[in-house]
Formats: structure tokens, sequence, C-alpha cells
């Protein structure tokens, strides 16, 4: 079984973040959730974001890479939206990552903005909804597919979804069809990896 290092979206710990992360738990699965809002959770994306923002982003990234301190190599590391931003450092940086799954979000492995090449022998999954303006058209598909391209072991899954935060069931985002799947798709790469 897997020791995962969940990370939550902009609108925070929500319920759904966590009805996520007790899925794994059920399926015997480690699942740590660090709460990078200290408690406060959001109704709105944009509420969220400006959080953010208040707070800095470098300054709540900086707190989901020290939750990382406490655990031993050999985590896998995932990611909602903004949480991508730690896992995907996380699993491109720290030492023995044992996968990635990235969730509504990617960020580039070359460019200006990118932390690097991906790393060899770290497996990843990619999930994104086909019609998420968000993931569509803010290069986080192109992202996707470069990783795809280039990693050894890269799935990149499309849902057919407007919605951004689509596997959040205490959002009204919450599309249960696609929610499912990828809860079973992740589960899945937990028992493999």
């Amino acid at each position: 079984m897997a020791e995962v290092l969940l990370f939550h979206h902009a609108q925070g710990l929500t319920p759904g973040v966590i009805a996520f992360a007790d899925a794994l738990r059920a399926a015997g699965h480690t699942v740590h959730t660090p709460d990078l809002f200290d408690g406060r959770t959001f109704d709105s994306i944009p509420d969220g974001m400006a959080f953010l923002q208040g707070q800095g982003f470098d300054a709540v990234t900086e707190r989901g890479l020290r939750a990382a301190d406490a655990l031993p190599e050999g985590v896998v590391y995932i990611g909602f939206s903004f949480g991508v931003m730690v896992a995907q450092r996380l699993a491109q940086t720290r030492a023995g990552a044992r996968g990635a799954v990235l969730c509504y979000s990617c960020l580039p492995i070359t460019g200006e903005w990118a932390i690097g090449p991906w790393p060899d022998g770290v497996p990843v999954q990619i999930h994104g909804a086909c019609a998420d303006p968000f993931f569509m058209d803010e290069g986080d598909v192109d992202a996707a597919r470069e990783i795809v391209a280039t990693a050894e072991d890269a799935e990149l899954f499309l849902y057919p979804s407007d919605q951004h935060y689509f596997a959040d069931s205490s959002l009204p985002s919450w599309d249960p069809e696609s929610a499912a799947l990828m809860t079973h798709r992740i589960i899945e790469f937990l028992d493999r990896v």
C-alpha cells in the first residue's frame, strides 16, 4: 500500500477533499492531508485565490513543502489544482518520490517557469476536464501532454465535464460519474506503484 501526501485546492481542505482522502484510505492507503490554509475554506475559487495572493503563493507553497519533511522517502504526491504546485514540485525534486497524481492542473517541465524535466522512474497520472477553461486554456493540458510524451510512465485522463473541481463532492462543481472514475483510476495507480 502507498503512503500519500495530498494537497488541497484553492478553496481549502474542504469536506470533499477529505472524502476523497477517505476513499483512498478505505482502499488501504495511508493518506496525509495537510491544511495549508489553517482551517480556512472558501465559497469560490476567486475567494481562495485572493487568500493565496494575500498570504503569498510562495509562502503557502513552502508550508506544503515542509509538510513532506516529516515523511520518509517513497511517498506518492497528489495535488488538486493549487495543490499541484506543491505535489509536482515535490515529485520532481524530493529524492525517492514513488509517484505523482496531478488533478485539475499541471506545471510545465520546459520553458521559463519549469521546475525541470520529469524525473526518471517516477510514474505520474494527470486528470482534467476536457471543457474546463482553467485546464484546457491556460497551458495545463499542454504541460500534461509534454510530460506524457517524455516520461516513461505517464498517463493523461480527460473527463467529460466543464468543471474545474469536478471530484470535490462538497462543491456545486461535483460530477459524480467523472469523480468516481478518477478515484478508481487513482486507486489502481496507488495499488501498482
